[in-house]
């Protein structure tokens, strides 16, 4: 299976959108390709290409729905819950039709169909923040979930750590940003997800027609 994780940006910010492409196995995620400053149809003909001979689960750090009449999905609050369990805060969850994220949540709804309408394709929808909190254990480097985007020795740490949990091939001279960051953890929540003999620390059942896709971290 490939596994593709994407950290998405608003629809008109492509040079914030990092796209991580890895060969799955049951212990090791081997890095094949990145794409950075990704526009739709960029990501669209990567995983077209990606999917003529392969499953492919790809997972998107946006909102791929919205609560009717606004405000929260059920998933945004429980998941905001769990997140403040782990020392996060808890505006790192925002509901997808907030002023600042409405945008993002247009173009990830967008993105999703348009891959779901690929076979062999999955998409689920993650949270990189999340993602890295819940195996990062507390008192063992956890505090560097909440500074990674900010400070580039958390960054750093971040990167030692995902190596150290299976991501093969990946340097720290390409991840020099938070997004890339978070398109390698949006991988880490796929490959737990989608293979057989792993398990997402967090999930939510998609709830057709509304909430199409599943959530996992």
């Amino acid at each position: 299976m490939i596994i593709v994780g994407i950290d998405l940006s608003g629809p008109a910010n492509h040079t914030n959108t990092a796209v991580t492409v890895f060969k799955s196995d049951e212990h090791f995620l081997q890095f094949d390709q990145l794409l950075t400053s990704a526009s739709d149809d960029d990501i669209l003909s990567l995983i077209t290409c990606l999917s003529e001979r392969n499953q492919v689960l790809v997972g998107i750090d946006a909102p791929l729905s919205y609560q009717d009449g606004g405000g929260d999905r059920e998933l945004d609050k429980e998941l905001r819950e769990f997140a403040k369990e782990l020392g996060m805060k808890s505006g790192s969850i925002m509901p997808p039709t907030l002023t600042k994220m409405i945008y993002l949540t247009a173009r990830g709804m967008k993105l999703a169909s348009m891959l779901t309408s690929l076979t062999n394709v999955e998409v689920i929808e993650v949270h990189p923040g999340a993602t890295l909190a819940s195996r990062i254990p507390k008192n063992h480097g956890r505090e560097h979930t909440l500074f990674y985007k900010h400070s580039p020795d958390s960054l750093k740490w971040i990167v030692d750590w995902m190596v150290s949990f299976g991501l093969q091939g990946i340097q720290i001279d390409f991840l020099t940003t938070s997004h890339l960051v978070d398109a390698c953890a949006a991988a880490i929540a796929a490959w737990d997800y989608g293979h057989s003999n792993r398990n997402p620390y967090w999930t939510y059942d998609s709830s057709s027609p509304h909430h199409p896709y599943p959530f996992s971290c």
